[in-house]
């Protein structure tokens, strides 16, 4: 099926207006209404039908780009799926207790913004949510800079900078499986080729943290230690709990193919969660479908510690599907191809096509404030443009979460932004400047898709 191919070709004129109309009402509805992104998408998608069928376009014609946009996306699907369940699987064996307790153990005053960018980051790869790193470590950091009379806005800038690190490079990440399979990515190949904008962005911002780290010799560290006591007393953390992470890493070297390496390390976590916990066949079920559930009486802790399971992924899952429906009508209807058409003629060469297709996911992310959307949508339209320059599909699900995933909490009335600034009680303006990680990864991507450098072309 071939989510692409085109039945109407509007006008220049068309395609803009088209498109401006359902960027505004996705943006509205998201924005100004704080809604969940699935209802402004269908909406998009009613009023794109109503068009369509406005230009005697059939609607079984229609309906075969919706399916067709939503098929190209079960690929991601599946994948998502298997890692609700990895999530599941490594908290009753203890393997992302055991790596947030180690990250909670490298805290201490000393150069206080980069330890705070650095646990988050660890933090953020182990739970693979930026926004759950940001609402319970990240809330502690705060609360200690408010504490020792740090400035908040140094804080929070490190503090999204590591949760943004973790969520980019997490194989647990919904936003780092949805931007490899969308462009049909190994999502270990993926996380490694994201490593040439990654590390560099990461060591900077390190060296700026700890440049402008105060010289505190002491500080209350009692809400990170008090994190650390509840985590050591689930009965969690054991040396043998990182042996699913391990073998997780040993595949994906291996180039084990993503849900082979999944489905191996969740079967380890099960067997492990027997020697941690001795759970009923049936609690043990339950928890790979729902999810764990915490309770420890450290509210913080228990919503960090409380993940996991395949139905945690239907929002994500249900929200690809309409998304990529969306999309597939997009192209039905010619709107997507004419708007390419119309700057094909600039898009001539590897740089520009880079350049082009991060700027849309900034702008995506602008304009609408979602980041899946902007992967998604960015994701669809420019895989073409790449492989008529010879560049492989690595290199444009790099740049989408280059310029996609990890823009978003600079957008103020962005999902990301309105939540983080809720949390920290930061406004998003104030941070920008110090959120050091999140503006040099798109800088990055751009400044290597012009140089040419670490870039795989098409054999």
């Amino acid at each position: 099926m071939n989510i692409k191919k085109s039945y109407y070709t509007p006008s220049v004129v068309e395609a803009v207006l088209l498109s401006a109309i359902s960027i505004f009402l996705l943006s509205f509805g998201i924005i100004k209404f704080e809604a969940a992104p699935h209802i402004p998408i269908l909406v998009v998608i009613i009023f794109l039908l109503f068009y369509g069928l406005l230009r005697k376009i059939p609607f079984k014609v229609m309906e075969e780009g919706l399916i067709n946009g939503a098929m190209a996306g079960i690929g991601a699907v599946i994948l998502l799926l298997f890692i609700g369940l990895l999530i599941g699987s490594w908290m009753i064996s203890g393997t992302i207790p055991t790596l947030v307790y180690t990250g909670f153990s490298l805290a201490t005053s000393h150069y206080f913004y980069a330890i705070v960018f650095v646990i988050t980051a660890l933090v953020g790869v182990s739970i693979g949510s930026s926004l759950t790193t940001v609402a319970t470590i990240g809330v502690a950091f705060i609360s200690i800079a408010q504490t020792i009379d740090l400035s908040m806005a140094i804080t929070a800038g490190a503090i999204v900078s590591g949760a943004f690190f973790g969520d980019k490079m997490s194989p647990l990440s919904d936003t780092t499986n949805l931007a490899s399979t969308i462009v049909k990515v190994d999502l270990f190949k993926h996380i490694r080729n994201m490593g040439w904008t990654t590390v560099p962005a990461f060591l900077l911002s390190l060296l700026f943290f700890i440049f402008v780290s105060p010289p505190v010799e002491e500080a209350d560290l009692s809400n990170i230690n008090h994190f650390q006591d509840s985590l050591y007393s689930t009965g969690l953390i054991h040396w043998y709990s990182w042996l699913p992470l391990v073998l997780l890493i040993v595949l994906s070297i291996k180039n084990v193919p993503a849900i082979l390496s999944l489905a191996a390390s969740s079967l380890l976590a099960v067997v492990l969660s027997f020697i941690n916990q001795m759970l009923p066949i049936g609690d043990l079920l339950n928890v790979l479908f729902n999810g764990y559930v915490s309770e420890t009486g450290n509210t913080a802790l228990d919503e960090l510690l409380t993940r996991g399971g395949v139905s945690s992924m239907f929002f994500t899952v249900s929200l690809v599907l309409l998304a990529l429906a969306m999309g597939g009508l997009l192209f039905t209807l010619g709107i997507v191809p004419r708007l390419i058409e119309s700057i094909a003629g600039l898009l001539n060469n590897v740089g520009s096509v880079i350049t082009a297709s991060a700027m849309t996911a900034i702008g995506l992310n602008v304009m609408i404030g979602e980041q899946y959307l902007a992967i998604l949508l960015t994701g669809e339209s420019f895989q073409s443009q790449f492989a008529k320059v010879g560049l492989a599909n690595k290199n444009l699900s790099r740049v989408l979460e280059d310029a996609g995933t990890v823009v978003n909490p600079l957008v103020p009335w962005s999902v990301c932004g309105v939540f983080i600034t809720s949390m920290l009680e930061v406004p998003v303006l104030s941070y920008i400047p110090f959120a050091i990680f999140c503006w040099l990864c798109p800088i990055l991507s751009i400044l290597f898709g012009i140089s040419g450098k670490t870039l795989t072309y098409l054999k």
